[in-house]
């Protein structure tokens, strides 16, 4: 390892490199100097409030938990009285210490359909845990130390159709379980997946396999370079021709790339009643099969700029190959209310592991999937490489937080371990008066197929032609990978003036829950490119 006064010298021609990257569009603001901890893991809750927290064996980190609370679980087996997860007050940002025994480093998430963060797995005390967190003003986590069957570290969750959620893979795991477990034998059974075991290399190169549940309700699952059509009820591969995604280079933990499901477009009132809509994941970034071993090395390989886009429910799918303005390595992928996909985080050669990254991406970029165009976003001043993660929250703004490529808190290598989190402001919060959504008369609630009405008031001048209601499922976020993450874009019947800049959009709730599993979503009108504030609904 460089010796400290190099490093530090070396971070900073590292950022005025990427500040080279010119771009105006977009913002940045810092949230907060320190919420105490590293944000390795993020989730946002519906009460607008978000959850973090990293490992517990990091050592001391740098907020207190209440008196009457101390854990002894650092790693030097000191008195441990310091917070590893905490919750963010997106109204007023105010931190609260959480308690959290189990060691949750490197673990996976999902929101169940009443908005409880269900949590599993991790590393040591943490790798059978399941673990909940519900979404009240003084709730602190709960913790089930023998809530898996078989340990699970990076592993990945996919929320389900029946409200159940997915846990696939994790080091040395090829199989997958459900969780939460009831009393029924059958939810203590583990099911193999030999496909796990059939693309991992001689690095892995397939830890937190990207699952996305498609619109028939089967489990699609890329790992490496290679990816299957699952029916986890009958555990059974439904479709294996697939071909390779190509470019030579692997695209999960350690040579992290990202992937999203492509907004789900839902028809217009004309489309055939029961119609399943297709399904397209796109997939971005990752670093060649031997980066992880070439790093440790002190070779750090360049990162891929190729993407990827596959329509998974095609009859002879095939993939799309485009290339992105920069290379990147664990970066992260976000749809936004608009269905452009937006990048951020990573960096531009090494691979994903402790000191093995160089060279911060600090510019996102903004991915228009109608027309195929990248745009670089105004760069951030601060290096998030490895363990750093990102979400989108209410007011359309994605929160940005995490960053240690370090095995503990530390504050003077090459890239620091990182405290603060930062809000990014994608274009459109400056291109105009936002729709504004009619609470008072939103209905929160809704079933399978219902009809919608909601009124917004728009100030904008023009007519009411690129108006649409989006849907988005808030994603648990860890290791470039946003769990459960899905959009959908409503079947809309008309748009309709009531008086002066009110008017009030029809539209249909999603047909099933293999389309919209059940929980919460955010609601957003976009018009002409720009959303209003999400407003949260739940859909049963």
């Amino acid at each position: 390892m460089e010796a400290k006064y190099v490093v530090v010298f070396s971070a900073l021609i590292f950022s005025l490199f990427n500040l080279g990257e010119t771009a105006t569009t977009g913002s940045w603001k810092l949230l907060k100097k320190s919420i105490g901890i590293s944000a390795m893991h993020t989730q946002l809750l519906p009460n607008d409030r978000v959850i973090m927290f990293d490992r517990t064996d990091f050592g001391q980190s740098k907020i207190l938990l209440p008196e009457e609370i101390c854990t002894d679980v650092s790693a030097d087996d000191q008195i441990d009285c310091s917070a590893h997860s905490v919750e963010l007050n997106l109204l007023d940002r105010k931190v609260r210490p959480l308690t959290v025994f189990t060691d949750t480093w490197c673990s996976s998430g999902s929101l169940a359909p009443d908005g409880m963060l269900l949590q599993s797995g991790g590393s040591g005390t943490g790798q059978r845990a399941v673990r909940t967190f519900r979404p009240c003003a003084n709730c602190d986590w709960t913790e089930d130390q023998k809530g898996l069957v078989v340990p699970r570290w990076y592993a990945s969750n996919q929320i389900l159709p029946n409200g159940k959620v997915i846990a696939v893979g994790g080091r040395g795991q090829f199989n997958y379980e459900f969780i939460p477990k009831s009393t029924l034998p059958s939810d203590f059974k583990v099911f193999a997946l030999p496909f796990l075991r059939e693309t991992r290399d001689a690095v892995e190169n397939n830890l937190y396999p990207f699952t996305h549940l498609s619109t028939d309700g089967n489990l699609f699952i890329f790992a490496n370079t290679k990816s299957i059509l699952f029916d986890y009820v009958n555990n059974r591969v439904v479709r294996n021709d697939y071909p390779v995604m190509p470019g030579g280079v692997s695209r999960n933990y350690p040579s992290t790339g990202s992937s999203v499901l492509l907004p789900l477009k839902l028809g217009s009132i004309n489309s055939s009643i029961g119609a399943v809509p297709d399904a397209e994941i796109f997939i971005c970034g990752g670093a060649p099969p031997n980066s992880y071993i070439s790093a440790i090395k002190g070779t750090f390989l360049p990162a891929a700029k190729s993407c990827g886009r596959l329509m998974i429910t095609a009859k002879q799918p095939k993939w799309v190959m485009e290339e992105m303005p920069i290379e990147r390595v664990m970066g992260d992928m976000l749809l936004l209310p608009t269905g452009d996909v937006l990048l951020i985080n990573g960096a531009k050669k090494g691979t994903a592991g402790w000191y093995l990254g160089r060279e911060p991406v600090l510019n996102p970029v903004l991915y228009q999937p109608e027309s195929g165009k990248f745009e670089l976003m105004q760069p951030s001043k601060t290096p998030r490489m490895y363990h750093s993660t990102a979400i989108l929250i209410a007011d359309g703004r994605v929160l940005v937080g995490g960053s240690n490529p370090n095995s503990n808190y530390n504050f003077t290598e090459m890239f620091p371990t990182e405290l603060s989190v930062e809000v990014f402001s994608p274009p459109y919060l400056s291109s105009g008066p936002r729709p504004r959504i009619n609470l008072r008369k939103l209905k929160t609630e809704i079933s399978y197929k219902e009809p919608i009405s909601i009124g917004f008031v728009s100030k904008k001048n023009g007519g009411m032609e690129k108006v649409f209601v989006t849907m988005v499922a808030p994603s648990f976020n860890t290791h470039s990978f946003s769990m459960n993450q899905r959009m959908l874009v409503l079947k809309t019947n008309q748009v309709r003036q009531v008086t002066g800049n009110y008017h009030v959009i029809d539209c249909f709730a999603p047909d099933t829950p293999n389309i919209a599993p059940p929980g919460y979503y955010l609601l957003f009108v976009v018009r002409n490119g720009i959303p209003s504030r999400g407003s949260w609904m739940h859909i049963s």
